[in-house]
């Protein structure tokens, strides 16, 4: 796939749940478009992350549930670098169990991280995007989203709403030069995901896909770039499905 190594140049882009998966490859993707990446997450990793991308890289461990350390995070970030242009809300967990066993605190916990979160991020970064009238703002939602999975009952929840965040701040914001968009991927192959979609049950996922597989963690962060670029300056409010065709059955 031929990259446009400059689409970003003189952008600075924050991409959550940036120390492995598809935030790693997000991360990755937009640094080999010219942009500056600030890469947060709760993991120490994420320094080692940043440090192979390059010294003009920023790493900062950031709870998305801390709203106070969410602040201080987007503060130092504009101070250092001027400013933060685009947004990925990557963050998030996926807790599996049948919906009458389920627990309030497993339930709690997604809606902290998967909904709440990405909402106290993209308020602290859209407030500098709001003033400076320029912004992008892409949210990975799920195609659990938009369809029941057995056994995801607080992730199908939590990310139907991430949904329904993204196209009011759509709405909301759009008019003062800032976008919001979400991407609702399949299954991804990350080394998580592939745990709870190993042996018999992947395959028959697989199966169920038009196009017979996963998705890939660059294919995601490919989709990230578009609704980040200028070339989807005109894209705003929509879910972007990346799922192989799964959810057209």
């Amino acid at each position: 796939m031929k990259i446009n190594d400059s689409e970003f140049e003189g952008r600075v882009v924050m991409v959550t749940g940036a120390a492995g998966g598809i935030g790693q490859a997000m991360a990755e993707a937009f640094c080999a478009r010219g942009a500056t990446v600030v890469l947060t997450d709760r993991s120490e990793a994420v320094h080692e992350t940043a440090g192979k991308l390059g010294p003009r890289h920023r790493a900062f461990v950031m709870d998305v549930c801390d709203e106070a350390g969410i602040a201080a995070t987007v503060r130092a970030a504009e101070e250092t670098l001027g400013r933060i242009d685009a947004l990925v809300n990557n963050a998030g967990i996926g807790i599996l169990a049948p919906a009458e066993s389920l627990t309030s605190e497993v339930w709690d916990r997604h809606m902290d991280v998967n909904l709440k979160g990405a909402f106290l991020v993209a308020r602290a970064v859209a407030a500098g995007m709001l003033v400076r009238g320029y912004g992008r703002i892409v949210n990975i939602a799920s195609q659990a989203a938009i369809i029941g999975i057995e056994g995801h009952v607080a992730y199908c929840a939590s990310k139907a709403g991430l949904l329904g965040m993204t196209r009011c701040m759509a709405l909301e914001w759009a008019p003062r030069g800032v976008t919001v968009n979400a991407i609702s991927p399949t299954v991804v192959e990350t080394d998580l995901a592939l745990v709870g979609w190993a042996g018999e049950k992947g395959e028959r996922a697989r199966a169920a896909i038009p196009t017979r597989r996963f998705a890939q963690p660059w294919e995601i962060a490919a989709a990230a770039c578009f609704l980040a670029g200028e070339g989807a300056a005109m894209i705003n409010g929509e879910n972007m499905l990346v799922d192989g065709g799964y959810t057209v059955i």
